[in-house]
């Protein structure tokens, strides 16, 4: 019986000629991810359990950028927790204020992670790696603590659906509006423990900005990870800054899927989630004229310079709508620069623009845009549960940088294709 993408990683991590769908199994970590949210909790466990070390230094990441630079006491001493475990144990990885970045833009970036690895990290979006062709999900902070001293975790092997993507996108369309149109078709719990496995020629069309994304939301679907094939584009990012071995794992021709969805990137146009799950999903034109009150362009999901250059693209000459706050956060302090030297912070901050330092902030209702009773967001985040940027009476539209950009003019969602560009 043939194996997925999947499949073939957890099976090499894990010393077995194959593994298949149910199976569970020891596997051994190539990283071990944590924040200043989930490392705390992480840090305790290990030391509670008594362990005395962690299994490769420079194979954990620990990476402050929830609530970073601090909002709080509270949040003041989780960081400080996090920063003496890094100490304790030399942690390679460690990144705190001024030099930190959204963990899953930074860990890519940085060449932390890589096509072939196995990854797990205490933060449900972890499965963004899957866009450089490798196996990485979320875990909790127990498991966190037991892969930092072990270097070894328990899977259970997930089943797949074959994601099949045909044609290439359209101007002003992107692979959040793929990754939503996807959620909107299966639901939220569409691919619950499964594991979404992109393919077909349509992948060739998506930057790896595009990738990323889709990856990074794989989880609000309910799947275990989303994994995309190891081609040209993902060896030019790795290129230069990954400098483990490369792995690249292909799915067998007979590889077992348990359902298939077909894509057609020609046809899709730019995509929202509406109030109050990711799932609830309509084209813009359905929706447009909606009155928002903020607008946020950046996160783990939409803060990389692809992003960036797209939502400056609408804004540029352009000034944010009357009574609309616009917050603009690079994902890390590489990208942050980058758009300096773009002129695309100059766009932001003419148009009207707040540019925050990297920082998860408004995604979680952390700071940086959190949200009164009764206000609404256009964000290019992940998630729009009740309550996730504020207020329980608060609402998240989740939109591409270019839907967010023009809502921001217009005060209202509103379609880039109705800007001058």
């Amino acid at each position: 019986m043939g194996m997925t993408m999947t499949q073939k990683i957890l099976a090499a991590h894990a010393g077995l000629p194959s593994v298949k769908a149910g199976d569970l199994i020891e596997a051994r970590l190539d990283i071990v991810l944590g924040n200043d949210v989930t490392t705390p909790v992480a840090v305790d466990v290990f030391d509670k359990a008594g362990f005395t070390s962690v299994f490769d230094k420079d194979k954990i990441a620990i990476v402050l950028d929830h609530y970073t630079p601090c909002k709080d006491i509270k949040s003041a001493e989780l960081c400080a927790t996090a920063r003496s475990f890094a100490k304790r144990f030399d942690i390679t990885h460690f990144y705190d204020v001024g030099a930190v970045g959204i963990e899953h833009a930074l860990l890519p970036e940085k060449g932390i992670v890589g096509p072939g690895d196995l990854i797990i990290g205490a933060d449900s979006h972890t499965c963004t790696y899957g866009a450089l062709g490798a196996f990485s999900t979320g875990v909790g902070s127990t498991d966190m603590a037991a892969g930092m001293a072990t270097g070894e975790n328990w899977f259970k092997v997930p089943a797949a659906i074959k994601v099949v993507l045909k044609g290439k996108l359209q101007p002003f369309v992107s692979g959040k509006d793929v990754i939503l149109h996807l959620i909107g078709r299966i639901g939220v719990d569409g691919a619950l423990y499964k594991s979404l496995e992109f393919v077909g020629e349509g992948v060739k069309a998506l930057t790896m900005d595009d990738r990323f994304a889709i990856a990074n939301m794989a989880i609000e679907a309910g799947a275990k990870n989303g994994i995309f094939p190891v081609d040209e584009q993902t060896m030019a990012y790795v290129t230069g800054r990954f400098t483990r071995p490369v792995h690249v794992f292909e799915a067998d021709e007979d590889a077992v899927y348990e359902s298939e969805v077909v894509i057609d990137l020609d046809t899709l146009q730019p995509t929202v989630s509406l109030p109050h799950l990711p799932s609830n999903t309509k084209t813009v034109d359905e929706v447009k004229g909606l009155p928002i009150d903020q607008v946020v362009i950046g996160s783990c999901t939409n803060g990389r310079i692809g992003d960036l250059r797209a939502a400056a693209a609408i804004l540029k000459g352009k000034k944010v709508a009357k009574g609309v706050r616009c917050i603009v956060i690079p994902a890390t302090e590489a990208i942050y620069l980058q758009s300096i030297k773009e002129g695309l912070t100059e766009i932001f901050i003419e148009a009207g623009c707040a540019v925050s330092t990297p920082t998860c902030g408004p995604c979680l209702g952390g700071h940086m845009g959190c949200m009164a009773a009764g206000e609404r967001a256009v964000a290019t985040t992940n998630r729009n549960f009740v309550g996730r940027m504020g207020h329980v009476k608060s609402e998240v539209i989740l939109a591409s940088p270019a839907v967010a950009a023009a809502s921001a003019v217009c005060g209202a969602v509103a379609s880039p294709y109705d800007m001058e560009v």
